[in-house]
């Protein structure tokens, strides 16, 4: 898959586009179903499938204060992309310029600079422009002018309920992963790269993993059992989410430190992947650090039966 920056960069991948359009966080069943049906076109048509994106939510510059935590980060939503058979990404970064852009204006731009755009793809919903001035309706109104055809695709269902990614939010944010799973189509994943904490863990005799989830969903406050994939392989976890109440100030924000079973190595810089199989027990304070060394070795006693 090749990723532009800009739209008059794909003059060297095709001469023929077939588009979907949307930020797409999850990666969910509603939109696979959509990238699905941009690359049945690409065939039909002898085009490229390409994918327009934003690097940073939309929200985040037009309503800050309402732009929500994400699923993923951009380097794991692109990957889950890559994997669904896309040509090629447009990843556009979205700042105060293209905020101000109409929605026709944002769509005849796209098709000159791509050339021949023979359809666009969107769910059914979709909006887009600068006060949410482009939708379907517009969509198939421009495509009979500039030639091109619009699918403006329903929602998939779950148990009578549209998917959507502000549902799997809540189903990480609940700690209901099967929910979360069923929706995307797949095993949710909690990506971060490790960074530098303070070493406390290392200290007791558990050095931990600490990951950056700045701007991210996470799963409720607690242990977990889990599998941390790092370079290609995976590695039983015992994984805490929280404000570690035994050294920190309860006001701190949440932590994700993962501690690697039977694996020694140097993790900083590198990107962690965890997979929640079960919750252990919730965050609690203890009396003392021997008090929590000591749960700690009990933790891990844990995840070694429950993977057993």
């Amino acid at each position: 898959m090749k990723i532009l920056r800009d739209a008059s960069e794909f003059a060297a991948v095709s001469d023929k586009a077939c588009v979907a359009i949307g930020f797409f966080d999850g990666v969910h069943l509603g939109h696979q179903q959509i990238l699905r049906q941009t690359i049945s076109d690409a065939a039909e048509h002898e085009a490229a499938s390409v994918v327009v994106t934003f690097e940073n939510h939309p929200a985040s510059i037009v309503a800050p204060k309402r732009a929500p935590s994400l699923i993923q980060p951009t380097a794991q939503r692109l990957e889950t992309l890559r994997s669904l058979g896309v040509d090629a990404m447009l990843l556009l970064r979205f700042d105060q310029e293209l905020s101000r852009q109409d929605g026709e204006a944002f769509i005849r731009s796209l098709v000159a600079d791509f050339g021949h755009v023979c359809s666009i793809c969107v769910g059914g919903g979709f909006s887009f422009g600068r006060n949410r001035s482009g939708n379907v309706e517009l969509l198939r109104k421009l495509g009979q002018n500039l030639g091109f055809h619009v699918h403006g695709l329903a929602a998939v269902a779950l148990d009578g309920i549209g998917v959507s990614s502000t549902r799997i939010r809540a189903a990480i944010s609940s700690g209901d992963f099967d929910a979360a799973n069923h929706m995307m189509g797949r095993p949710y994943e909690l990506s971060g790269t490790v960074v530098k904490g303070d070493q406390l863990g290392r200290q007791l005799g558990f050095p931990t993993a600490n990951l950056d989830i700045a701007g991210l969903t996470i799963p409720p406050n607690g242990v977990y059992a889990a599998h941390a994939k790092v370079d290609g392989a995976s590695h039983r976890a015992a994984v805490n989410i929280g404000v570690r109440p035994t050294v920190d100030a309860a006001e701190n924000p949440p932590r994700v430190e993962a501690c690697l079973l039977d694996f020694d190595g140097d993790l900083y810089g590198k990107t962690l992947k965890l997979t929640f199989h079960r919750k252990l027990r919730d965050e609690q304070r203890f009396d003392s650090l021997d008090a929590l060394k000591e749960q700690i070795a009990r933790d891990f006693a844990q995840v070694r039966q429950s993977f057993a």
